[in-house]
């Protein structure tokens, strides 16, 4: 049996020595593998923070203690020592565990997280609350280096001092976030970590670590080596003119010289940071090898047997840049996630990776355009959130030509509640100038992209999470350029289904099923340009048909179904219109067949909207 095996919970680390927590460690890593190597998930970043979350644990008590992780996929480690060890073969699936930190999910995890750097805020406004309500627990905040370069965490670290609350942050440091991180700040962690007199720091610790007797009182040791302290953290630090102690770096993969510091960090009444070094991938060696290729992987029964609409966006952009000189590149540390390695290699002047700063990247995109370039964002549907004032003031509000170009648009599984790309429908409609797309197949793809190019305007185009049909119900001669029309796939009667990209194989589904079930075949849409309307087409299309299904993988409040059915009231049109889409509700991790089904977006629903209309008319 294994050490492992042998614990029933996070307090069963007090009694072991640190031989046994080394074996430990081994296990937990090779649980964190098994079941990301089945479930997929994260791996790189878990397997970099085992030792890490042992010993916050051994000094911590997250049942009083508030532990927040920043972005989330380092607490693999934290959930299986804090209660889920039995349910972590359910790891990101459906009905089972997140695969972050989600309050409803366990009384040990404090703050929903899944974007990155907002640990540092999170932990002072625990902070302020503990001291108001006069509580007695600390308040720690484990961020990554990649989350330390966003502008959200430096807003935190500049209100530290004057928020004037004790907190712990902990900086686990493995240079990277998914790809290499990015930018100054990231040179300046890299000269702390050799700098001498940090180093003498960590000798110091190590020193305190086999001088002090069992059972010592700590706060002896400090009355005499505060100065001490203080003296060796104070040259050059950036974060000791903020108002928060430096120490380090420490080694994250030793316990018991972290144990030591946070001993230290406990009894130090001021807000301090600890920078721990680790690898991310420890443990197993492709992730050591590749830490930006197994940052993520598939689950085991994940097939691909075409190109991703991620590599097809890029293959696109990166032929036009060939003739065009004046297009760049723009992403927010995700040059993995939307295929762009080729590109910075062609045209390394001409790639910009930002790292994680999507309001940053937004506004110097508005910038470039403005300046005579033509800027392609690549962006995930989720991370455009964290920008839309930029995006509405900076890029739309002047009218600039900056082609959006949205990664993960609707559902995308396993990753769950913070990783959908729900909002960008509903948002964006609303935006004056932005012209929306959404291609069924990569032959829209191309025209939209080089339609957008050539718009002398903000342009966005969506796409899902998944593999790109290269051609969807066409026959004859391919179109040249893009007519910004609504296109009539299939000719029925009585009802038509309004397909939007991804939601087009749907409503060819559902046809088929009413003409198996003896009902009128539909007529299929697809609807294309989602802003501006082709409102010619669509009158057309409602004034000959008495039930309109808007098939949409987005919210349905605020959505493009709410809009269509707005065009049909007020051109006092006499057709109904129903919709599928995402309820008003925040899906969890499961397939994306799983989150359809949840949410209605199926083929039965669709048809039962004109079974329910027949009835009520013949009732």
């Amino acid at each position: 049996m294994s050490i492992l095996d042998k614990l029933t919970n996070y307090k069963d680390l007090q009694g072991l020595s640190y031989d046994s927590l080394d074996r430990l460690c081994q296990d937990i890593r090779s649980k964190i593998i098994q079941v990301v190597m089945e479930n997929g998930g994260h791996l790189g970043s878990p397997l970099g923070a085992v030792e890490l979350t042992v010993a916050i644990l051994r000094q911590f008590d997250p049942s009083g203690d508030r532990i927040i992780f920043d972005v989330g996929h380092q607490c693999y480690a934290y959930k299986i020592l804090t209660d889920r060890i039995q349910q972590f073969d359910t790891l990101r699936t459906w009905g089972g565990i997140s695969g972050y930190p989600k309050r409803e999910e366990s009384r040990f995890d404090h703050f929903d997280v899944g974007h990155s750097s907002t640990s540092l805020s999170a932990s002072l406004g625990y902070g302020k609350a503990r001291d108001l309500l006069k509580e007695d627990h600390e308040v720690v905040a484990v961020v990554g280096d990649g989350s330390l370069l966003n502008g959200l965490t430096f807003e935190a670290l500049n209100y530290v001092s004057e928020a004037s609350t004790k907190v712990i942050f902990i900086l686990n440091d493995n240079t990277m976030c998914i790809s290499p991180r990015i930018g100054g700040f990231a040179t300046y962690l890299a000269r702390l970590s050799s700098n001498i007199h940090y180093r003498k720091l960590k000798n110091l610790v190590r020193d305190i670590s086999l001088r002090l007797p069992k059972g010592e009182k700590i706060e002896k040791f400090l009355e005499g080596s505060k100065e001490k302290i203080k003296g060796l953290v104070k040259p050059g630090n950036i974060f000791d003119e903020m108002g928060i102690n430096y120490w380090g770096p420490f080694d994250g993969h030793d316990i018991r010289e972290m144990e030591t510091v946070f001993t230290l960090a406990k009894k130090y009444d001021k807000p301090v940071i600890i920078h721990l070094i680790t690898e991310k991938g420890k443990g197993y060696r492709k992730a050591e090898k590749e830490p930006w290729t197994y940052h993520g992987i598939s689950p085991r029964y994940a097939h691909k047997c075409g190109k991703s609409w991620s590599s097809v966006t890029a293959e696109t952009v990166e032929q036009i840049a060939a003739v065009e000189p004046s297009v760049v590149c723009l992403t927010a540390a995700m040059k993995e996630g939307n295929k762009l390695n080729h590109f910075q290699e062609r045209f390394p002047d001409r790639f910009f990776d930002v790292g994680i700063a999507e309001e940053h990247m937004l506004t110097m995109a508005a910038g470039m355009a403005a300046g005579g370039l033509k800027p392609f964002v690549f962006i995930y549907s989720t991370f455009l959130q964290r920008a839309m004032d930029q995006l509405v003031h900076d890029i739309a509000m002047q009218n600039l030509p900056v082609v959006l170009l949205v990664d993960r648009a609707g559902l995308v599984g396993e990753d769950g509640e913070t990783h959908h790309g729900l909002l960008d429908m509903a948002w964006n409609r609303s935006v004056p100038n932005l012209e929306i797309m959404a291609p069924r197949d990569r032959v829209d793809l191309d025209l939209m992209i080089s339609y957008a190019f050539h718009r002398n305007g903000p342009s966005l185009i969506r796409y899902p999470r998944g593999e790109a049909c290269e051609k969807l119900l066409r026959k004859g001669f391919l179109p040249k350029t893009f007519d910004r029309k609504t296109k009539i796939l299939q000719r029925g009667k009585e009802w038509v289904l309004i397909g939007i990209g991804n939601t087009l194989a749907l409503a060819l589904k559902a046809s088929r099923t009413a003409f198996e079930k003896g009902l009128p075949e539909p007529t299929v849409a697809d609807l294309r340009i989602l802003k501006p309307f082709d409102e010619k087409t669509l009158q057309d299309l409602f004034e000959s048909h008495t039930l309109a299904v808007v098939l949409e993988e987005g919210y349905t409040k605020g959505g493009i179904g709410e809009g269509i059915a707005s065009f049909v009231n007020e051109n006092q049109i006499n057709c109904k219109v129903a919709r599928t889409g995402v309820p008003d509700m925040f899906i969890p991790q499961g397939t994306i067949e799983e989150q359809w089904h949840y949410c209605g977006i199926t083929v039965d629903q669709v048809v039962n909207f004109y079974i329910e209309q027949k009835r009520g008319k013949t009732g």
